[in-house]
């Protein structure tokens, strides 16, 4: 049955698909299946639709003769799939209707599936949208990630802090969305030696690895919007090639049997390994190549498959690099081109330098990879040899240019010098690819500006921008539907795919009527949010109160702790001033902080403590509640983005490289409060400075603020800030023990407040302030949450897509 023709779909075939998967794929019966087991065997059903379109779309001679694209990344923060899978299909309502006739809930049956976690924050969730965008606008692409058996840890709270544990995301009984490809299969090896060797009076060189494991592929659907179109988002997962050693076994060595299998076992064990030790690093770059190495040997398989030559790789793929992660999939290309298919080195080069493209993600410097030469030479000898002939040929580039400028050698070369020598993933990535991108206009120009200069001097047009976004049918859709049909109703339903269309809701923003109806499907979503929070946190909330959001990773750049600071402030101004007048205000946090990162921790251990005293202080009553909802995933995410009223995007300037839950929340009628950073820049050029609350030092300013900055300066000479601060030095949160939350304290005071946190409260507290007072006027603040939905439209990750196809990709789209 074909997923988008609906008058097609036999709802008795479905329904008995759904029964035959509850017994022979489950082993239950109709009347003893639990909730689980009706929704695996829905999706299973629902799957067969989804592989069958998959494998027709993969052998669709048009899509085989076609340029694609290959996006590699080490994460793909997906999100739950079924739900959104329906929409795609056209078959929501459909489903709704068999499952209800087989006397189950769709909406229960979709709470019962668990986020695959193949990811860790906004990285990850582009990956997945720009996925959703391409199998949407049918442009070829085959995604690359891996398939970790625990993906990033499930968060809980225990006393305040945060506690970690394995998250088994395909649970016991497999993941029903997904389907393994062992034919597909790839060898993939690590460590041994270089073997050098004469063929026909040549010296030719070759690696012999130590070590052999397999690469075992898992497609999942990329459900293209109304359209039969399915792509894969193909996961490796490692295994060993013998995994069991029966002789062993029998001589009594239980564990030495099993030796490989572990071995192997652990590569695809974790979403990112704790790497502050060296057995975590090794492991780390195990996995980085093991994804590269399996994936463009798999885009090799596709390519020659068809009967295209090697020279023609560059005209029919693309291999895009999501950050660096996936660096060393230029050496390994190399590695293929010259001692496998015994191309020169010149003519290799060209290819490859014409077939990879990279996506930078950041300025921080510690957040640029590196990694130890050592390291890359004990588990990949040949590619440590590959690396210092492209650094060669490189630095004789550089010194053509600047003859004599030792400097700008050292600065630009792809081996950094010192104590311990280390290869620059960043520079690899930009020597090696045909074009480089940042994520938003601000970041992309800072990227030429401050972070690579010289390479924007020596490869002019190679730096480039495309701006993030975000797709409409899961962030607006999907998990907006109350919001979703009230804009249909008044402009169609062609929005989802066409989302600059939106701009037509502008004139009704002053419309009372729609006014109207616009909150009270906010308010119902803020209900909704606030009857989860009492469900599971025991935490009562107004849903007429603020509510004020800010969900993202924890990290000091974020500024969750000047969130934090101005909670405190208008703590203190409650049970200090008599005349202090606030509206009603919910803050709501989600966000994990890495397991080795300690300062992120102990904020979050400060917020919870916090929460718990605010919440309950009778001084406080109703106008100030705190809650930090844990396990923030994009199941969660889509429960709160619908509820924020007001949304938080308050990095330092010049440290966000875009941001994207700033587009979601503003695409469902949130108000941005924000330091001109990252998108947010976007943002403003958009909705327009009346209908954002721009606040703090801008990337010039920031700058010049640090050459001699004190952070005591301010909090002598700012009331306010001294006694907010100062509530982390007592036991107001942590009754009989004094100092416990002071980690935040020091590390803004004495350890220098590097993301300039007090510089930027007092301009904060303002922000906030006209805020409070606008959210006062009704009809005001709704013409201005209503302007945001309308004029976010340049934020479709549709729109990103076509940016990445006209300027970088050149793909055609093939329409089924």
């Amino acid at each position: 049955m074909k997923p988008t023709q609906q008058n097609q779909f036999d709802k008795t075939a479905f329904q008995t698909s759904v029964k035959k998967h509850l017994g022979a794929t489950y082993a239950t019966t109709i009347e003893k299946a639990s909730s689980r087991a009706w929704y695996l065997a829905m999706g299973r059903a629902l799957a067969e639709i989804t592989t069958f379109d998959m494998l027709e779309t993969e052998q669709d001679t048009r899509i085989r003769n076609a340029k694609s694209v290959n996006y590699l990344s080490l994460e793909f923060l997906i999100g739950r799939l079924t739900g959104n899978n329906l929409i795609s299909m056209g078959l929501y309502e459909q489903i709704n209707d068999a499952m209800n006739e087989l006397g189950q809930s769709l909406t229960d049956l979709l709470e019962e599936e668990r986020d695959p976690s193949l990811g860790n924050g906004g990285l990850g969730r582009l990956a997945a949208c720009y996925m959703d965008s391409l199998a949407a606008q049918e442009y070829p692409t085959v995604g690359y990630g891996l398939h970790y058996e625990y993906g990033l840890f499930k968060q809980s709270f225990e006393k305040g802090h945060q506690k970690e544990t394995p998250d088994a995301w395909c649970g016991v009984e497999g993941y029903p969305w997904e389907v393994a490809r062992p034919e597909l299969a790839q060898q993939i090896g690590f460590y041994g030696h270089v073997e050098v060797y004469q063929d026909e009076g040549r010296e030719r060189r070759r690696w012999v690895p130590g070590m052999s494991v397999k690469a075992m592929p898992w497609d999942l659907p990329i459900v293209g919007y109304q359209s039969e179109t399915v792509y894969p988002l193909r996961l490796w997962e490692c295994r060993a090639i013998a995994p069991f050693s029966l002789e062993s076994f029998n001589n009594g060595n239980y564990f030495e049997a099993q030796h490989a299998l572990i071995d192997a076992g652990n590569i695809t064990k974790v979403l990112y390994p704790n790497d502050n030790h060296e057995k975590g690093k090794t492991l780390r770059l195990m996995q980085q190549y093991f994804h590269s190495a399996a994936s463009v040997r798999d885009i090799l398989r596709r390519h020659e498959e068809v009967g295209h030559s090697l020279e023609s790789l560059p005209e029919y793929e693309t291999i895009q690099l999501n950050d660096t992660h996936p660096t060393i999939a230029i050496p390994e290309l190399m590695r293929i081109l010259i001692d496998e298919k015994d191309l020169e080195w010149a003519e290799a080069w060209a290819i490859c330098t014409k077939t990879f493209a990279y996506t930078n993600h950041t300025l921080l410097p510690e957040a640029l990879e590196t990694w130890s030469e050592s390291l890359i030479q004990r588990l990949f000898p040949r590619h440590m040899e590959i690396i210092y002939q492209i650094n060669h040929l490189f630095l004789q580039e550089v010194r053509a240019k600047w003859p004599g400028d030792v400097a700008k050698q050292q600065k630009l070369s792809i081996i950094q010098e010192g104590f311990h020598r280390m290869v620059r993933m960043a520079n690899l990535c930009v020597v090696g690819a045909y074009a480089v991108n940042g994520v938003a206009a601000l970041h992309s120009q800072l990227v030429k500006r401050d972070l690579f200069p010289e390479f924007n001097e020596l490869y002019p047009g190679r730096l480039q921008n495309v701006t993030n976004g975000i797709t409409p049918r899961r962030w607006l859709k999907f998990c907006n539907p109350g919001l979703s049909q009230l804009i249909t109703d008044k402009i169609g339903d062609e929005w989802p795919a066409k989302l600059d269309q939106l701009e037509a809701i502008s004139q009704y923003a002053n419309d009372a009527e729609f006014q109207q109806q616009f909150m009270a499907v906010k308010k119902a979503n803020k209900q909704r949010l606030a009857d989860w929070v009492k469900t599971n946190m025991d935490i009562e909330l107004d849903a007429n109160a603020i509510f004020d959001v800010q969900i993202k990773r924890l990290h000091e750049y974020k500024r969750q702790h000047l969130n934090m600071l101005h909670i405190l402030s208008l703590y203190h101004r409650l049970i200090t001033d008599p005349d202090f007048d606030m509206a009603p205000r919910v803050v709501i946090f989600a966000a994990k902080a890495a397991p080795g990162y300690h300062l992120a921790k102990q904020i979050i251990y400060a917020l919870n403590m916090i929460a718990e005293k605010v919440n309950n202080d009778p001084r406080v009553g109703n106008k100030l509640k705190v809650v930090f909802m844990p396990d923030y995933r994009v199941s969660l995410a889509e429960i709160i983005i619908p509820a924020a009223d007001v949304s938080e995007q308050i990095s330092t300037a010049g440290k966000e490289a875009s941001g994207t839950g700033n587009m979601k929340m503003a695409l469902n009628g949130a108000l941005t409060i924000g330091t001109m950073d990252g998108a947010n820049v976007e943002i403003r050029e958009e909705v327009g400075d009346d209908n954002i609350y721009i606040f703090g030092l801008d990337v010039d300013e920031v700058e010049q603020t640090r050459v001699a900055y004190n952070p005591y300066d301010y909090y002598n000479a700012d009331p306010l800030l001294k006694a907010s601060l100062d509530l982390l030095l007592g036991d107001e949160f942590t009754p009989g023990e004094p100092g416990k939350l002071r980690a935040t304290y020091d590390s803004l005071l004495d350890g220098g407040d590097p993301y300039l946190v007090l510089a930027d409260f007092a301009s904060y507290v303002q922000a906030h302030e006209d805020m409070d007072k606008q959210y006062r006027d009704v009809s005001g603040w709704a013409k201005k949450a209503i302007l945001n939905t309308a004029l976010v439209g340049k934020f479709s990750s549709d729109r990103s897509i076509r940016d990445y196809v006209n300027n970088i990709w050149k793909l055609e789209s093939v329409k089924r």
